[in-house]
């Protein structure tokens, strides 16, 4: 028996991390088809180390975004929202000229622009492109509310304001009387005479 041959079992853990076609199990093709370098004869199968670089793509969280990458994000973002609209042909009522106008309709394109960074990144395993798809669809009838109203062009929308909106008081107020319940049913579980009826001591 040759030692310098790898055995079954460490072929097929190259196939599954892609070192070998499928083609490489059959003893037929495998004797003469060793033409991918030293890699493959480097490769150790029981080995757990791997490269640590984050896949896929980075969320943004609009409400933190700081002043110095801003710009680049909003960048990227009307990019892809133009590529966007035009290769799926997405009607002007559904993604007004004034998107970037609109809060809920940039959260809702951004959030389906970095799922699409993420499905059609190298580390997929090709399920992402029809996961995104399907997203899309549920995402269309929401895009549509976000930016209801602008077919013809922008108009503006009040915004809603929380200024004076809540008596601090009574919110306070509100706060400490549902903590306190909290502490009570917490100091009742504790207590096994509450349960069956007995009075404190």
């Amino acid at each position: 028996m040759n030692d310098d041959k790898p055995d079954i079992e460490t072929l097929m853990a190259r196939e599954q991390v892609g070192f070998l076609p499928a083609s490489q199990f059959d003893p037929a093709v495998r004797s003469g088809s060793n033409r991918r370098g030293d890699a493959r004869n480097q490769f150790d199968p029981r080995s757990r180390a791997g490269s640590s670089e984050p896949i896929g793509a980075h969320a943004v969280d609009w409400r933190r975004l700081g002043d110095e990458n801003a710009a680049a994000e909003w960048r990227m973002l009307r990019d892809w929202v133009e590529w966007f609209t035009v290769r799926y042909n997405i009607a002007v009522s559904v993604v007004p000229d004034c998107w970037w106008r609109h809060g809920a309709l940039v959260e809702e394109l951004s959030a389906l622009h970095i799922a699409h960074l993420a499905s059609f990144d190298s580390s997929d395993g090709g399920y992402g492109a029809i996961g995104w798809h399907e997203h899309l669809s549920l995402a269309l009838p929401r895009l549509t509310r976000a930016g209801a109203g602008c077919a013809s062009g922008h108009t503006d929308s009040k915004p809603r304001s929380w200024s004076n909106r809540t008596d601090e008081q009574e919110w306070e107020a509100w706060i400490a009387e549902t903590h306190a319940h909290g502490e009570r049913k917490k100091d009742d579980d504790q207590d096994p005479g509450h349960h069956r009826g007995q009075p404190h001591g």
